[in-house]
């Protein structure tokens, strides 16, 4: 974190798990005391209803003093329904920001934007490990492009698909996966 700030930049982490001291912290702060902010946003899209509750405070101590700069911790509440099943979540996060809920909302939902388009279609679409293809002269075509397992042609090839115009990547695989000559025609 000091090398982050030392660059004159800023940070914005979720705290996960794998800082099960932090989490704690964090959590017992926001139990303790009242928020300095929150902002409260709902939207229904691909079959959810979801509200967001972001809750900002400046931290107390009892935050290890590695986490350098720590200017606002977070709580993130998203409740609602997800293909008509309730969910409830529960994230935090650390800033070295000193901005409003509402800002510091629109820089997590930002994140989530490039989580969305990248990383969940890396993910979930072109399935990093395994192929989604399959039947007749699909696989070998996109083992053109693709290398099972290397992120980086799966990327390249994600890109491609974005580049000519196909914003869901599996109605690109859809409409291409059979035709070897247009899916040549994108690398010219």
């Amino acid at each position: 974190m000091q090398q982050i700030i030392d660059s004159g930049n800023d940070y914005l982490v979720a705290v996960k798990g794998n800082q099960p001291n932090l989490y704690q912290e964090l959590n017992n702060q926001f139990e303790q005391a009242v928020e300095i902010d929150t902002d409260i946003q709902t939207d229904s899209s691909h079959g959810r209803q979801v509200q967001r509750s972001v809750s900002v405070k400046t931290p107390t101590l009892g935050i290890d003093p590695l986490w350098v700069g720590v200017q606002r911790i977070v709580k993130v509440e998203r409740t609602g329904t997800r293909q008509l099943k309730p969910f409830e979540e529960i994230v935090f996060y650390i800033s070295s920001l000193s901005e409003n809920a509402a800002q510091l909302a629109a820089r997590i939902r930002a994140h989530w934007q490039v989580e969305n388009c990248l990383h969940w279609v890396k993910d979930v679409v072109l399935k990093e490990d395994e192929s989604p293809l399959c039947g007749g002269s699909a696989l070998v075509n996109f083992g053109i492009l693709l290398v099972s397992g290397h992120p980086t042609r799966r990327t390249i090839a994600m890109n491609i698909f974005r580049k000519e115009g196909y914003a869901l990547i599996t109605k690109g695989i859809r409409f291409l996966a059979h035709d070897l000559d247009r899916l040549f025609s994108f690398l010219q």
